[in-house]
């Protein structure tokens, strides 16, 4: 006899379909056979192969065990890492506090563990979502460099996730973040207008004072927290989103991130004092979201305050 408590992830299938997917010797005339017999039920009632199964529901099989062998699942998400410090989470998001060092997508390199792997096999586990009973695939909203630590915005559905691409690309969702840069800021708070052109190749960008070909238009707001003689703690708002705006436009007007080794003074070295610890959702209109609207989330334990605190930037 089996028993089986049906997961949110694996909801809304058939019965005969669910268990010719579980059960990898279960012969289909069989299972029909037994359904018929009232062998196999659902919530100890009769059950029909074409009856949807909901969560919560408990399927019960009365067969003998050597049909009842289930078939062995490997996923790649599964070699994935544990370790998710999660800010806050309801039914369509998650708010991740990335650490330094993993990577939000898989690269060539490093394919297994990486931020948008250890979402999925978290959810797998908790039985909220399954590669064999979903047409979505859990996904990030926006990305942090691999050496960037903080907030990144992960989605359980697709409509969350349409909702949350549409609010970032509107701007409709701030996010602040603190840096450490080189030099005291000569204004206590400002906001910085440039231009950012991207060479593809290189993965890099520069920054000019005027438009140039091929470039856009970029605007960064910052206001100082704490000074140093040599160094300046940011909290910087990004009022346009480009690839290493922040890294690039402070070193344009000649205050680099400590650790930047791609725009900075450390070359070769790329631990940038770069964190992106708060976020704001400010809606417009109303959406699936609108209960998150106005609320503002934050990462504790930020790392990088405490080393600027112990001058380990200096």
């Amino acid at each position: 006899m089996k028993s089986i408590t049906i997961t949110a992830g694996d909801a809304g299938q058939r019965v005969d379909r669910y268990i010719l997917k579980t059960f990898d010797k279960m012969p289909k005339s069989l299972m029909f056979k037994e359904i018929r017999k009232k062998n196999i039920k659902v919530n100890k009632k009769r059950c029909a192969p074409e009856q949807i199964l909901n969560q919560g529901d408990v399927l019960e099989l009365y067969l003998k065990d050597d049909v009842l062998h289930e078939k062995t699942k490997y996923y790649d998400f599964l070699k994935a890492g544990t370790k998710l410090d999660i800010i806050y989470e309801d039914e369509n998001i998650v708010l991740i506090n990335k650490e330094i060092g993993v990577l939000c997508h898989p690269d060539g390199r490093d394919y297994t563990d990486n931020l948008v792997a250890r979402l999925k096999r978290y959810l797998y586990e908790k039985g909220e979502w399954s590669p064999d009973s979903s047409s979505f695939t859990p996904s990030l909203a926006n990305r942090l460099d691999r050496n960037t630590g903080g907030i990144v915005i992960a989605a359980k559905n697709s409509a969350s996730l349409k909702t949350l691409n549409t609010k970032l690309k509107s701007r409709e969702i701030d996010k602040y973040y603190l840096a450490v840069v080189h030099g005291k800021m000569p204004q206590p708070g400002e906001t910085l207008t440039a231009y950012l052109t991207k060479d593809e190749r290189k993965n890099k960008v520069s920054v000019s004072e005027q438009e140039q070909p091929g470039s856009k238009k970029i605007i960064t707001r910052y206001s100082v927290l704490d000074y140093y003689p040599d160094a300046s703690l940011l909290e910087i708002k990004l009022l346009t989103g480009r690839t290493h705006q922040i890294r690039a436009h402070l070193a344009h007007v000649g205050h680099p991130l400590f650790g930047d080794g791609k725009y900075g003074e450390n070359k070769g070295r790329y631990r940038q004092a770069l964190y992106s610890y708060k976020l704001i959702f400010d809606f417009s209109d109303e959406n699936n979201l609108s209960y998150l609207d106005k609320k503002e989330f934050q990462a504790k334990n930020i790392k990088l305050l405490t080393d600027y605190k112990e001058r380990k930037f200096i």
